[in-house]
């Protein structure tokens, strides 16, 4: 039983940073999902993959996993560049592509 140690990254969707502060711990599917004959539906008997925790920081989620015995891999957040642009750029005269209404 494997577990993942990770922070969320913002969703396409959001405009704000609302649950990205959080650290989670998923357990690793330990058998793969199957589907169903009748219905199609996928599946899998692993109850372990429903399993989400959170936690304030990083510290508390590696000390549970610690105390429960639980193998874990921690996944750091990758820093995003943060591109300031200023609304007046789209009028400079040395703007590379051309500008069109």
């Amino acid at each position: 039983m494997t577990a993942r140690i990770y922070q969320p990254s913002k969703t396409a969707t959001q405009s704000g940073s609302a649950r990205t502060k959080l650290w989670l711990l998923e357990f690793e599917p330990a058998s793969p999902r199957e589907i169903d004959p009748l219905m199609g539906w996928t599946s899998s008997s692993d109850m372990q993959s429903q399993v989400r925790l959170r936690f304030g920081d990083k510290d508390e989620a590696i000390a549970y996993a610690q105390k429960h015995g639980i193998l874990y891999r921690v996944e750091e957040p990758k820093p995003h560049p943060r591109k300031i642009l200023s609304y007046s750029d789209n009028f400079r005269s040395t703007r590379i592509g051309q500008w069109t209404h």
